[in-house]
This record gives C-alpha cells, sequence and structure tokens, in this order.
C-alpha cells in the first residue's frame, strides 16, 4: 500500500466504509450479493490496514468494529443473548500460522507450544441462532447484525433436521436453555432440483445454494420454507444455563447427543500442522461434499482458553476461518452482450468458450460495469482467467496479455441500447437507456411488481412478463389491472 497523508487515507477511508456498508447491507438484509467474498474481504482488509496505520481516525461506526449491517422490519427482530461474532480469516497454510502465533503470544506461550484446536468444514449457508428452554425449540433468529436478527421462527420450525425437542441423555442432561448456533443449508443436489423448477416456471434463478438457503428460510410465508429442502447444521452455542461445557469438542459432542446434524468431518487437531493438514485435504475434496463450501473453521478446544482469550468488536480471538482458494480455469472470452435491467442500466456480460470451474460448466460471466471492464484491461477474443469466487456468479479475474494475437477487440460501452435503440446516458460508472417504454425495462418491471417484495402476482415470471410485452398486450406496468381473460 503507498503511503497516504492522512487526509488522502480519511477520504478513502470514508470510501471504504461507504462501499462496505453498502455490500453488507446486500449480503446481509437482501441476500443479493453483487461481489465475491474475497472481493468483500479485500475491501475489509484495506479499510484494517489504513485504520491501523491512523489509529484515531478509527470511528465506532466503521464496519471493522461491527460484524453486519441492520435487519429489515419485515420480520420481527430478535436481540441475541450473546452476539453472533463473525471470524478473522486466514487464505493459506502461511496465514494459518501466523493466527496460531498471535494465540500463543496472547496467552503469553512459547512459539514451540503445542495449542489443540477443533477443525470443522466452513459451510457456505446462512447463520442461524435456535433457542431451547427446558429442551423445547422456542424461537429461532437469523445472525442478523450479529446483535439483532430477524425472527423467523415458524420457518425454521418446517426444517427437518432441527428437532423441536432435544434428546436427554446421562452425560448431557436437558439444560435449562440453550442457545443452539447453526447454519441453514441446501445440498447441491437440491438446489439444482429446485433451479430446474423455477426454470419451468419462468422464475428467477437462484444464484447459489447459500443464497437459495437464505431466501428460502426468510420467506414471509413459512408453507413456501416447507416445501424447500433445508437442512440445518449446527457448529456451536450462545447462551448455556444449567449444563456446563468445558472444550468445544465437548459442545459438539452434546448437539449431537441432543440430536442436532453437527458438521462432518471434524478433526482435533493436536498443533497448527494438524490443521492445515486438514485444511489442504478439504480443500482438495471441496467438491465431493453434499453442500457448498468455502473453507474451514478452527476454534480453540479448551473454553478456559476462550475466556482467557476474549473477543474484539467485531470477532472472537480463539476462532477464524481458513479460506479455501477460489476455483478458477482459463478460458477464451469470445463475445459480449448488453443486459437491460428494469432501471435502464446496462451491464456488460462476457461470452465465454465453455470451461468447468468447480463442478459448474461456465459460459457467461458478469463483467460489473465498463468502469470494471476498463480497470482490467479485458478485450474480446482474450484468454482470460475465470472464477467462481466465492462460489457465486462467475466472474473474470484478469486477461492473460501474453496469448493476445493483435486480433482482439477492445469492449465499448454502447451508445444506444441493445434492446430498444434509445441514447444511452453515462451514470457514475454505468451507461444507461433512458427511453420510459424500453421492452426490456418494462419486462423487468413486469417482473418486479409480480415479486413478493411488491405485488406478489402468482403465475407472472420470465416467460409470461416477456409474452405479454413481445405481443402489445402491456405497454406500460399500469395496463397489467386491464388485461382480460
Amino acid at each position: 500500500m503507498k503511503k497516504l497523508s492522512e487526509e488522502e487515507a480519511r477520504k478513502r477511508i470514508e470510501e471504504l466504509r461507504e462501499q462496505i456498508n453498502y455490500h453488507n447491507y446486500r449480503y446481509y438484509v437482501l441476500n443479493d450479493p453483487i461481489i465475491s467474498d474475497e472481493e468483500y474481504d479485500e475491501l475489509m482488509r484495506e479499510l484494517k490496514e489504513l485504520e491501523a496505520m491512523f489509529p484515531h481516525l478509527i470511528t465506532p461506526d466503521s464496519p471493522t468494529q461491527r460484524v453486519g449491517a441492520p435487519p429489515r422490519e419485515e420480520f420481527g427482530t430478535v436481540r441475541h443473548a450473546m452476539p453472533m461474532l463473525s471470524l478473522e480469516d486466514a487464505r493459506n497454510p502461511d496465514e494459518l500460522r501466523e493466527f496460531d502465533r498471535r494465540i500463543k503470544r496472547a496467552l503469553g506461550l512459547p512459539e514451540d507450544a503445542t495449542i489443540e484446536y477443533v477443525a470443522e468444514p466452513k459451510y457456505d449457508g446462512t447463520s442461524m441462532e435456535v433457542v431451547y428452554e427446558n429442551g423445547r425449540f422456542t424461537r429461532a433468529a437469523t445472525r442478523g447484525d450479529g446483535v439483532v436478527g430477524e425472527d423467523v421462527t415458524p420457518n425454521a420450525r418446517t426444517i427437518k433436521t432441527l428437532p423441536l425437542r432435544l434428546i436427554a441423555t446421562d452425560r448431557w442432561p436437558i439444560p435449562a436453555r440453550i442457545d443452539v448456533r447453526g447454519e441453514v443449508l441446501m445440498k447441491k443436489k437440491d438446489f439444482e432440483e429446485l433451479n430446474r423448477e423455477r426454470m419451468e416456471r419462468g422464475e428467477p434463478l437462484f444464484a447459489n445454494p447459500r443464497n437459495a438457503a437464505a431466501g428460502s428460510l426468510r420467506q414471509l410465508d413459512p408453507n413456501i420454507t416447507a416445501q424447500r429442502k433445508l437442512d440445518f447444521v449446527t457448529w456451536g452455542v450462545g447462551l448455556v444455563e444449567g449444563v456446563e461445557f468445558k472444550t468445544h469438542w465437548d459442545v459438539i459432542d452434546a448437539l449431537k447427543s441432543y440430536g442436532f446434524k453437527t458438521s462432518f468431518p471434524v478433526r482435533l487437531a493436536k498443533g497448527i500442522e494438524e490443521v492445515i493438514e486438514y485444511y489442504l485435504e478439504l480443500q482438495d475434496k471441496r467438491d465431493d461434499f453434499e453442500y457448498e463450501l468455502d473453507g474451514i473453521v478452527v476454534k480453540v478446544n479448551s473454553l478456559e482458553l476462550w475466556e482467557r482469550l476474549g473477543t474484539t468488536a467485531r470477532s472472537p480471538r480463539y476462532a477464524f476461518a481458513g479460506k479455501f482458494k477460489p476455483r478458477q480455469k482459463t478460458t477464451r472470452l469470445i463475445d459480449v452482450v448488453y443486459q437491460v435491467g428494469r432501471t435502464g442500466i446496462i451491464t456488460p456480460v462476457a461470452v465465454l468458450e465453455p470451461v468447468e470451474v468447480g463442478g459448474v460448466i461456465v459460459s457467461r460471466a458478469t463483467l460489473h460495469n465498463f468502469d470494471e471492464v476498463k480497470r482490467k484491461g479485458v478485450m474480446v477474443g482474450d484468454y482470460v482467467l475465470v472464477q467462481r469466487a466465492g462460489d457465486v456468479i462467475p466472474e473474470i479475474v484478469k486477461p492473460i496479455p501474453e496469448r493476445r494475437t493483435g486480433k482482439e477487440k477492445p469492449i465499448e460501452p454502447p451508445k444506444r441500447c441493445p434492446v430498444c435503440g434509445a441514447e444511452t446516458v453515462r451514470e457514475g460508472a454505468y451507461y444507461k437507456c433512458v427511453n420510459i417504454a424500453c421492452p426490456a425495462k418494462l419486462k423487468g418491471m413486469l417482473r418486479h411488481m409480480a415479486s413478493r417484495r411488491a405485488l406478489d402476482i402468482e403465475g407472472l415470471g420470465e416467460k409470461l412478463s416477456q409474452l405479454l410485452v413481445d405481443r402489445g398486450l402491456v405497454k406500460d406496468p399500469a395496463d397489467l389491472f386491464y388485461l382480460k381473460k
């Protein structure tokens, strides 16, 4: 990072905070991320570095001092008895070793000391806390901003892998209260089946199993949630009354005993090198799992050491995540097409020679906007590196200039709308069609009107919206209300 003056740092910090807050809102509230996990992590890392260089610029409302974005008011809200913190992450074995060194320093241990860790898969789902009182399920809430979440109790009740009553054993009696935390997930095969059904009905497809799980859990109608094949896989607890655990391994054992589905495979590791062995093993086998994985979670096993290590405002000091490398492949960019959204924003989409990335055939990748195209220097005809970063929407990482032949063509912003031919105007990083009668905008508006967040019109999906506009039956959204059989 280049050296900045205090004023330059102040300006960049504010820019980063605005970007991160916006992406937190897209991710945590709308369940509709538009950047990959890796891109988000880079923004957060840059902000942390700048705040470390200029600590007097840290403010209480900085994203580094909190966990996420506040929930919407469509559901009731629930305050977690104990905050659901996020984890700091490592992206390679060396960074995993650095976390180990940091923990030893905090505990005053020599560098050659051996710490016992529990290593678990990091499932790519949506986090939820479930409260049990005297063994009975009483409430469920999303993670939300880590302090306050959305009450999804009726929806959670429909998840078959979530026990409504806990099972008592001699070893693990039922606590007076236990707040169980875990991940709401959808198996890859169930996600593919759901998207096939949505395609047949002309409904928008989910980008990945995580979005499908989050969208299913947050349905206003629990009957829709019940139709989706969701699982709840536990990874920890919050407040516990009436039972005492000494280790995280005890927690996992108790949760399994109580009737929960727990993470698998879990490893009790003697030192960081055994953790790294587990990390590399799961990274190689990630495509064999029934759920999407994006890394591992590593926790100090001793809960007494948890107390000694404590937490920051944002994350625990006794646990961290090891993120897997993004899935990447090289292919050729053969064309660029332009998509027009309901607001008129024109998005460039790369057409690729089909390539398999992480078990999925990728033939298109988002280019986000024309500033991004310019920044990356991508051209039609380029060989490009493609990744499913965070296993979300495929994107182009960079071109491979050394493979250019001289026949490549620059990607130019369209002067006219590719759908209606109207002139385009630039707004920031985007080009827009300003024709209010543009068929693409009209189709998008109809789909939006039909969505559950708007008028909730059953049966009005992508195919029917297209048919109504193409046949001239709807020339304005208001025409919907005058249609006759």
